[in-house]
């Protein structure tokens, strides 16, 4: 558990579920995907800084509208800076990338390890994939396999597909 930052926590109810966010001063620490009660949306968020020192964030607010209209079917930018502490040089390096992917299109995970300076590294792209603290502001569901299939995600395939449709009809608007 994590108790030298200061960490503001919350959660708010979109059209998909709740979603828990963290943040610190420095930017979005964690974003959970939609779930089916605020209680889950925040279990994860509570379990790792919940005991830390809490403070409120004003950034949240707008944040949390962005996520409401994203799941309402909106487009939306997620410009919001990243605390990405505790992750590694290639993590930011692909979580930039995977940011860099337009509403509906993907990228494989080969593409990215391209883009993040490390061809061949498909596989590490995955592992970083599963990492992702911030999914939907780092869009790691538009991530796909080699062939174009659906591969692993954290909400699902079914989610990740979901997701996928909703975003590919926003792209031809």
């Amino acid at each position: 558990m994590n108790t030298e930052i200061k960490v503001a926590i919350d959660s708010c109810q979109t059209a998909w579920g709740w979603v828990g966010i963290a943040s610190s001063p420095s930017g979005l620490l964690a974003l959970t995907l939609p779930e089916s009660t605020q209680e889950r949306a925040l279990k994860p968020l509570l379990d790792r800084w919940g005991k830390g020192q809490s403070y409120d964030d004003p950034r949240l607010d707008d944040l949390k509208t962005k996520l409401q209209q994203y799941f309402d079917g909106q487009r939306v930018l997620f410009d919001e800076p990243l605390d990405l502490r505790e992750a590694t040089a290639f993590q930011r390096r692909v979580w930039s990338a995977v940011r860099d992917i337009p509403y509906g299109e993907t990228r494989s995970y080969g593409q990215i390890a391209r883009q993040a300076g490390s061809p061949g590294a498909a596989r590490a792209v995955g592992q970083a994939m599963a990492a992702n603290p911030v999914p939907i502001v780092v869009p790691c569901h538009r991530v796909m396999g080699s062939d174009g299939n659906l591969r692993g995600f954290g909400g699902g395939l079914d989610l990740k597909c979901r997701l996928l449709e909703m975003e590919r009809a926003l792209g031809e608007t």
